[in-house]
């Protein structure tokens, strides 16, 4: 009860933090804008009664995006000396990291909450399937928990914003990317290559497909990062 309550208190601290700084409101406003400026050109060029731009464009700007959300968990606080502070409270690192974590990924569901008026636009013009459409948020929330904890970990590892930013960039870009960059590889090589990417396992779940394969990929990223940030907090105390 007592480890709930201590990664509650985490939670709405940094939620509430988010909602403080403008930069979340410019984070929300450039995914929109973006995310949008696909959807409505695409739909309206292609006049077809789907998502699939929406969805296809997603994992490369979440590269972009949630590194941009996770940026400050830990860099700002090891730069300002607060984590210190923090660690002197009755909470151990793990609730730490699980709080900001929680925190990070509501604050993506916020940000996909107004693309729900995507689908239902769609639905008004056309017979949207929306198998797809819920298999594509699902999706959409499993990817932005596995780029929110590359995040977490990046940020744990300097006191630098920047850096954390770039790092998680480029993480994040590569393993959405992975399977169009193994063009030099054998032919033999490359089913592994692609089981690694990020893109791979978002496409078969956005089709609709929900195959235990893709849900355990990303649980396991998850837990992964998560894990990783833990020993890089607790090689800091």
């Amino acid at each position: 009860m007592l480890k709930a309550r201590n990664i509650a208190q985490i939670f709405k601290k940094e939620f509430s933090v988010y909602f403080i700084s403008p930069i979340a409101y410019i984070v929300i406003s450039i995914f929109l804008i973006v995310t949008g400026w696909f959807f409505f050109s695409t739909f309206f060029l292609y006049s077809q009664a789907e998502l699939r731009s929406f969805f296809s464009l997603l994992p490369i700007t979440f590269s972009f995006i949630i590194p941009a959300i996770t940026m400050h968990l830990f860099s700002e606080e090891l730069n300002s000396g607060s984590y210190e502070t923090l660690l002197t409270l009755p909470v151990s690192i793990k609730d730490i990291i699980t709080g900001k974590f929680l925190a990070a990924l509501a604050f993506v569901a916020i940000m996909l909450l107004p693309t729900l008026s995507y689908p239902i636009s769609v639905s008004f013009l056309g017979d949207l399937d929306w198998g797809p459409v819920l298999g594509g948020y699902l999706g959409a929330i499993l990817l932005g928990g596995m780029f929110i904890s590359i995040g977490l970990f990046t940020s744990g590892l300097t006191k630098n914003q920047i850096i954390a930013l770039l790092t998680a960039i480029g993480i994040c870009f590569a393993l959405t990317l992975i399977e169009n960059l193994l063009f030099f590889l054998p032919e033999s090589m490359l089913g592994f290559f692609q089981q690694i990417g990020a893109g791979y396992h978002f496409r078969n779940i956005s089709r609709g497909i929900i195959d235990s394969r893709d849900i355990i990929y990303f649980l396991s990223f998850i837990f992964i990062a998560l894990y990783s940030a833990d020993l890089v907090m607790q090689g800091k105390k």
